[in-house]
């Protein structure tokens, strides 16, 4: 009898789960950033209260802009980032990003509009 080897495949690459930073436009107009590894989920905690204590009073919050990293701490950069902008850099930055579909601002089961972030990857600092 003879043993046969199999050739198994090797994974070049290991599959990354994407982390991403994103602007929530509140319902009083404020801007809050943040970062997460899963922009739907998170922005239906935020509308069901369960986000962050910014966003509890500010109800509904709308996405607003979005931007995938693969590494977790490029992505916490880039919102330590964002959030020392002045408001006016901040909506300059959402006026210059391709439009994140329509968004609706108080339908969290929609995702439509996520899609795009996933588009936005980047790799470093932008």
């Amino acid at each position: 009898m003879q043993l046969r080897l199999h050739s198994v495949p090797v994974l070049q690459e290991v599959p990354t789960e994407m982390n991403y930073v994103y602007l929530l436009r509140c319902a009083d107009d404020s801007l809050y950033c943040g970062w997460t590894t899963d922009p739907v989920r998170r922005l239906n905690e935020h509308n069901r209260g369960l986000g962050a204590k910014y966003t509890r009073s500010r109800l509904p919050v709308k996405l607003v802009y979005c931007e995938a990293y693969e590494e977790r701490h490029e992505a916490l950069s880039r919102e330590w980032h964002l959030k020392r902008m002045s408001r006016n850099e901040k909506t300059a930055l959402i006026s210059s990003q391709t439009p994140l579909y329509d968004i609706p601002g108080n339908q969290t089961d929609s995702t439509d509009h996520i899609s795009s972030c996933q588009h936005e990857k980047r790799k470093g600092r932008p």
